[in-house]
């Protein structure tokens, strides 16, 4: 659920002071420009990829229809690699993603993308062979999945109907490595739904470094209970076979508590064509959620986590024998954050490996021997590291991203094995750094609640070598409108313990001595983060021009304030943030220009669980909420997220219990509006049914509105658009 707040932190409105004279300020904001048309959408230079040399990379251009060279030195480009345009390559489809043989003698383009949920998804795939300039589709087969080159670049690995096969380039020929794929039974090389949301990743297989065997995971769900989605004919796309009876989607999803994937890690020979079973230990009740190879290709490491994810090993397996040691262990009181799978990085040199921990009580890099000793502490200090971009080891110096600053802003730094740290992103406010190969280069994506965001190529060294994008046409559209600004401040915990960040932007017509009805958005899943300055722009920007004063508050359990702060939350989601948004909105409540009696809060997912529950809890301050696709109860949601903060039901029951807004729908008083769309994969719409038959068993008044076949995102045709319009229409109707 986690990686949603990344989707929705661009819904939150952070505004912005442009030039333009005030008599030019006659334009108005319409729900439209940011439900259906998205008029003030940044311009991001996108599709990027470093080539080996460090000094080019590539960008898809033309709609995907040609890749092209550039040089980082002088941003000119060097040559058109593909053009689809040619007439010989007239059945290939418009190229969605790419990648390069690591001797880029040839590329694999992914076309036809289909997807599957959040990151998985099936394509048509081809070959482009840079000598002889020909375009030949992977496999003849059906569509594929997850296509990857072997290190030498003359086989590529591939999924298709839970199986994994490798097509050998140099022969056109194919073999097929794993028979027993089987739809909502058995998965190779590709990870079970919960898996994939929580653990954040698509792929389960890996190349040894020489391409001399193949590691891959394999899913057992057959135990995992079945969870179904009523799929109607609906319209924007229509599914015209369910016209008159609706199908069933039927799929593997763990709740909390109930039985996960069993899992177990294989390593195929390509030269003996053996499978060889890694030995991970007799419990099977645990998790798998990263393997990586060693630089040696005869050792594997493996990352395996007990089921309340608080220890974690990373064992060393001998590719051949399966045998194991364990090379690395770490272990939390309360739980071992995600953060820490993809910052578990093997050096070149073979002698070392690199890890994010927050051992400190705050996150940091630390590196290690492949004895598993600490070598040192690469950062340190009362900030959490956020990004590790990698380690230049030609010049021994690590690249990262921190809340050094301030846990609302992010800057870009580097530092050596001496200790000596540089800043290398001069601009205040959110960064977003991508280095390349050689990390001779490095793109930064700069903004701040003033200014949209400005794409700029730095040295090494941290000097700019040119902007590729200003957004300067955005800034002048925005010239012609009166645009609310942010305020960052600070708000009292409920506790009094500490402080809360928050912002509050005014309406534009805002008047000294007038009282406003006041909205606030929020997420507050835990290590998330909705106050940042950085830019965007979104309805909350209508609602201001509207008459409303928006604010945004970040409750105990967000991230970048350390571990404390982060992990308070523990074994009782929801108590502890829902106390501070109320304590918050309280304080809100009291200022001069906000009228008391017109409070009302809104969110999505988590934050939809959220605003739900304090209108329930604090409906001395709360008048009004609106909720979308909400988890209603912790029971009903899958079980790696929700057992990683409040352990499994049968360990916590008053902890799933004393928060869950269906036991606390006798107390609602205000109005809510619940928000879901029937086929929800990831918050299943059972959550605001059950929360719904609670209510009226209650006798309690509320408003909903089912949106046919949509997911968790819920768009698709006019769909966004009749969505923020009924919320606006709510408000109206009830806060204004």
């Amino acid at each position: 659920m986690k990686i949603f707040y990344r989707f929705i932190a661009c819904l939150f409105l952070l505004g912005a002071a442009l030039p333009g004279n005030a008599q030019e300020k006659g334009n108005r904001f319409t729900i439209e420009d940011f439900s259906l048309t998205y008029t003030f959408s940044p311009e991001r230079v996108r599709g990027i990829r470093s080539l080996a040399d460090g000094e080019h990379y590539t960008v898809l251009e033309d709609r995907g229809r040609r890749l092209v060279m550039y040089s980082y030195k002088t941003g000119e480009a060097v040559r058109t690699l593909i053009d689809l345009g040619d007439p010989q390559y007239k059945e290939v489809p418009p190229i969605q993603g790419y990648e390069f043989s690591a001797d880029e003698s040839r590329v694999l383009l992914c076309t036809n993308v289909r997807p599957i949920y959040r990151r998985s998804f099936t394509a048509d795939y081809y070959v482009y062979d840079f000598k002889n300039k020909e375009i030949k589709p992977l496999s003849e087969g059906g569509a594929q999945r997850l296509a990857t080159f072997s290190p030498t670049g003359t086989k590529v690995a591939f999924v298709r109907d839970n199986n994994i096969f490798i097509a050998d380039l140099r022969f056109g020929s194919e073999i097929q490595i794993t028979y027993d794929g089987k739809v909502n039974e058995i998965i190779n090389g590709a990870p079970d739904w919960v898996y994939e949301e929580e653990f954040a990743y698509n792929k389960a297989f890996a190349w040894a470094p020489d391409g001399s065997s193949l590691a891959y995971v394999k899913f057992d769900e057959s135990g995992v209970r079945e969870y179904e989605m009523n799929m109607f004919k609906g319209l924007a796309p229509a599914l015209e076979e369910n016209a008159e009876y609706p199908s069933n989607y039927v799929y593997k999803y763990p709740k909390a508590g109930e039985r996960n994937s069993t899992v177990s890690v294989h390593v195929y020979d390509i030269m003996d064509r053996v499978t060889t079973t890694m030995d991970i230990g007799e419990e099977t009740d645990i998790y798998v959620p990263r393997i990586r190879w060693t630089q040696d290709p005869k050792r594997l490491s493996i990352m395996k986590l007990n089921r309340w994810q608080n220890k974690m090993e990373v064992l060393l397996a001998n590719a051949r024998t399966g045998n194991t040691t364990v090379l690395f262990r770490e272990e939390n009181k309360r739980y071992i954050g995600e953060s820490m799978l993809d910052n578990f990085v093997f050096t070149r040199d073979g002698k070392h490996f690199i890890v994010m921990s927050e051992r400190s009580g705050y996150s940091h890099l630390y590196l290690h021997d492949m004895s598993g000793r600490e070598v040192q502490a690469l950062t340190s200090g009362e900030y959490d590291v956020v990004n590790f971009y990698g380690y230049d080891e030609k010049r021994g110096v690590c690249y990262y991203a921190s809340h050094e600053v301030a846990p609302t802003e992010k800057y870009v730094y580097s530092v050596n094995l001496k200790g000596k740290k540089k800043l290398l992103t001069p601009t205040k406010g959110w960064n977003e750094a991508e280095f390349s190969k050689s990390f001779k280069y490095y793109i930064n994506v700069a903004s701040n609640a003033d200014t949209p965001p400005v794409t700029t190529l730095y040295g090494a060294n941290g000097k700019a070598v040119r902007v590729l994008e200003d957004n300067a046409a955005l800034k002048e559209k925005l010239a012609g409108y009166e645009v609310a600004r942010k305020e960052f401040i600070q708000i009292p915990a409920a506790d009094g313990t500490t402080m809360l960040n928050a912002w509050v932007m005014k309406p534009t017509n805002f008047e000294e001595g007038r009282e406003y009805p006041l909205l606030i958005t929020q997420y507050s899943g835990p290590n998330s983060q909705s106050v940042q300055n950085a830019w965007s722009m979104d309805w909350e920007q209508y609602l201001a021009q509207e008459g409303y004063v928006v604010a945004c508050v970040d409750p105990r359990g967000t991230a970048a304030r350390g571990e404390e702060f982060r992990k308070c939350t523990y074994l009782q989601l929801g108590k502890i943030e829902s106390d501070d948004m109320i304590a918050a909105a309280r304080w809100l409540a009291e200022q001069p220009y906000v009228d008391a009696a017109k409070v009302g809060i809104w969110g999505w997912s988590y934050g939809g669980f959220m605003s739900s529950l304090c209108l329930m809890k604090g409906a001395d301050v709360f008048s009004t909420a609106i909720a979308v696709a909400p988890v209603t109860n912790w029971r009903y949601y899958d079980s790696i997220y929700t057992e990683r903060f409040m352990r499994r039901p049968q360990d916590n029951p008053d902890g799933y219990d004393n928060n869950a807004p269906i036991h606390w729908a006798g107390e609602l008083q205000g109005n809510l509006l619940l928000c879901h769309g029937t086929a929800d994969d990831n918050v299943h719409v059972q959550n605001t049914y059950e929360l719904a038959e609670a209510l009226v068993q209650a006798n309690k008044q509320f408003d909903m509105q089912i949106y046919t076949n949509r997911n968790h995102s819920i768009f698709g045709g006019k769909t966004r658009l009749q969505l923020y319009t009924k919320f606006v229409k709510y408000l109206e109707e009830h806060l204004k």
